[in-house]
């Protein structure tokens, strides 16, 4: 069984909504959703946008491969109206990064893990130090605390409530 770290985040359409539907779709075509974060509102990252993120860090368990696992997250995503032509940074009601595969690392021409961007993001290092905060980096070697600590997005972090 393998142990993934995802992240989720959407600006568009009715969040909650999203949110619930994401979670049921990953427990079908992914893996059985062990841990969330909370989830948080969050500007923008990379792009200007009119619409506030949420965001969240989830824990799933999956007999999946990580290029197997990238190509169904590929399908949630469609199913969210994702088109991947598109700009890599845009609006969007559902979006999915894998950030941890076990503790592995590897790099494909699709897929590289550890999320590289996993440092310079709060909007995934403020989920992930709440439900893993001591948890190290496979190739920085710092843990998720660590790199809060030096990251250099200042973006105001703040969490939602959730029905």
């Amino acid at each position: 069984m393998n142990k993934v770290f995802l992240g989720i985040g959407g600006n568009l359409g009715d969040k909650q909504k999203n949110f619930d539907r994401a979670y049921k779709l990953i427990e079908i075509k992914l893996g059985q959703i062990i841990r969330k974060s909370s989830v948080y509102e969050t500007p923008p990252w990379g792009f200007h946008a009119e619409n506030v993120f949420w965001n969240q860090v989830l824990v799933i368990e999956t007999i999946l491969e990580a290029e197997e696992l990238l190509w169904r997250i590929h399908e949630i995503e469609a199913d969210f109206g994702r088109k991947r032509e598109t700009e890599r940074y845009s609006s969007r009601e559902m979006d999915i990064d894998i950030l941890y595969f076990n503790d592995e690392f590897f790099e494909t021409k699709t897929l590289i893990i550890p999320h590289p961007r996993i440092h310079e993001r709060r909007f995934v290092l403020v989920p992930l130090v709440e439900i893993a905060p001591n948890m190290k980096h496979s190739l920085r070697r710092l843990s998720s605390i660590e790199m809060l600590e030096n990251c250099l997005d200042e973006s105001v972090i703040k969490k939602v409530e959730m029905d």
